[in-house]
């Protein structure tokens, strides 16, 4: 008679036992994780992806009228045609042009007064920070069209204050035309970004260690002298994600110039910015297809910017 010959048993704490329970428990992590992250990922899809998609698709296309322009329109699939059309469109390059070398000055000043701000800040006591954050806070706060149309009954050459004030004291001023436009829309974006820039840069460096600041001041350095060999080095990358997210903001500036243009409408042209540029193609001259390929060139354009700008400060700060 033979005998059955039973498998080994395996020992609770054997190898093979762990191996497979961790596998086990990586798999249900990993279900646990897709769960956990699946909303982002709907929305995502749902508010990037396919609108993104839908626009490429929509840039392939291009309006045709039949009957030497008195037929009806149809969209026709022509391919880039749209995207080599825009390569020698003069008015969207100066557009993106003009909005960039505005933004590198404003975005300068702007950084600039927010690290002299933060750095006044960080030698004052805790409650006083507190309630100059909040009041410098503020504008950020507000919605850019309400303190657009703030700003824009303080630049009324009507009903402005300030341009009547200073006609009771014999001064004519303009806060439009030229240069001036580009300081009144400066002015405004300043004044709406200062606050947010300020909180970031304060918030590094109240990170950094104090030992730093003793040590400088037991070699004899003097507070500005702490500031800018101390604290200002130790705080680049901050300077550089702001500096990159204000440049990004400013390729996209839209609703500011939009209003303004109501004021100044000799001043401020449709094309200002790309983005009333593209406004305009989309819902005035109604060429949709054409605004779509626009907009994803300044979107490509403003990602490669914004990505040269982050590599060479950077590398210049290390």
């Amino acid at each position: 008679m033979s005998t059955l010959t039973r498998p080994p048993r395996v020992a609770a704490d054997s190898p093979v036992r762990r191996r497979t329970s961790r596998r086990r428990s990586g798999r249900k992590g990993a279900y646990k994780g897709v769960l956990f992250a699946l909303p982002f990922l709907v929305g995502f899809l749902f508010t990037y992806v396919l609108p993104i998609a839908y626009a490429f698709g929509q840039s392939l296309h291009e309006k045709k009228s039949s009957g030497l322009g008195f037929g009806p329109t149809k969209v026709v699939y022509t391919g880039f045609s749209n995207y080599s059309a825009i390569l020698s469109d003069g008015a969207f390059w100066s557009s993106m042009l003009r909005t960039l070398l505005f933004g590198l000055v404003q975005i300068a000043v702007m950084l600039g007064i927010s690290l002299l701000l933060a750095l006044l800040l960080d030698g004052v006591a805790a409650r006083a920070v507190r309630l100059f954050r909040a009041g410098l806070l503020i504008p950020y706060v507000v919605p850019s069209v309400v303190s657009t149309l703030m700003w824009l009954f303080l630049y009324s050459p009507t009903i402005s204050p300030i341009v009547d004030v200073a006609g009771r004291a014999g001064v004519h001023l303009s806060l439009f035309g030229g240069l001036n436009t580009y300081l009144s829309l400066g002015n405004l974006l300043t004044w709406q970004g200062i606050g947010f820039n300020m909180i970031l840069i304060s918030a590094s460096l109240q990170a950094l260690p104090r030992e730093l600041y003793e040590a400088a001041r037991l070699d004899g350095a003097r507070e500005w002298r702490i500031a800018w060999s101390v604290k200002v080095p130790n705080i680049t990358g901050i300077l550089v994600l702001t500096g990159m997210f204000s440049l990004i903001g400013r390729l996209q500036l839209f609703a500011e110039p939009l209003l303004l243009r109501y004021v100044a409408p000799e001043s401020i042209s449709t094309d200002f910015t790309p983005m009333m540029e593209i406004f305009d193609k989309a819902f005035k001259t109604g060429n949709y297809q054409y605004a779509a390929a626009e907009s994803l060139v300044l979107a490509v354009v403003t990602g490669i910017l914004a990505f040269v700008f982050y590599r060479v400060t950077n590398r210049k700060m290390s």
